[in-house]
C-alpha cells in the first residue's frame, strides 16, 4: 500500500510551526486547507499529554468558532494522535502565514484562560474530567514563542 503524504515527512527534522498538511476540494468546489499545527519537535522532545490536548481542544474550538474574522471558515480543530500538535481545517486556500495572527490570538486565549473549561461537564463531553488546563496553558505559551520567532523553517516542511 502507498504511504499517505503525511507519513512521508521527515519527522526527525520537523520543527514546531504551522504547515499545510493538505488541500482538498469538496464536490461543491470548496477548498479546505488542513494545517499541521506542530507544537513540539517530534521524537526529540516530550509530546503533549492527552489531557492537555483535550483541554486545548475545548478552548481552541470555542475560541476559533467565535472569532469575528474566521468563525465562518473554521471546519475543525483537534489533536494529533501522536500528541505533538493539532490539526486545523479551514475553508479556502490559506497559507500558514495568513493564519499566524489567528493562531497567536487562539494561543493567547488558551495561555491566559482561567475558570471552567467550556464544555467540560458530564452533559457536554464524553470524558469531561480528562483535562489538564495548566499544561494546556503552558503549551500554548510555548507555542506563542514559536510564532513570535518563526522563520521559513517553521512554515515549510523539511525538504526530502
Amino acid at each position: 500500500m502507498k504511504k499517505i503524504p503525511s507519513f512521508t515527512i521527515d519527522h526527525t527534522r520537523l520543527e514546531p510551526g504551522v504547515y499545510v498538511s493538505r488541500r482538498d476540494v469538496t464536490p461543491a468546489g470548496d477548498v479546505l486547507t488542513t494545517f499541521d499545527v506542530r507544537m513540539t519537535r517530534p521524537n526529540r522532545e516530550a509530546a503533549l499529554t492527552p489531557k492537555a490536548l483535550h483541554a486545548m481542544e475545548h478552548l481552541a474550538a470555542t475560541f476559533l468558532r467565535n472569532d469575528e474574522e474566521w468563525s465562518t471558515r473554521i471546519v475543525y480543530w483537534g489533536p494529533m494522535g501522536c500528541c505533538t500538535g493539532n490539526y486545523l481545517i479551514v475553508q479556502g486556500e490559506v497559507s500558514p502565514r495568513q493564519i499566524v495572527d489567528l493562531l497567536r490570538r487562539t494561543m493567547t486565549f488558551i495561555a491566559g484562560f482561567e475558570g471552567e473549561v467550556p464544555g467540560a461537564t458530564p452533559r457536554d463531553c464524553g470524558n469531561y474530567s480528562f483535562m489538564d488546563l495548566a499544561e494546556a496553558r503552558a503549551a500554548a505559551s510555548r507555542f506563542i514563542d514559536v510564532l513570535d520567532h518563526a522563520t521559513d523553517q517553521n512554515f515549510s516542511y523539511p525538504a526530502e
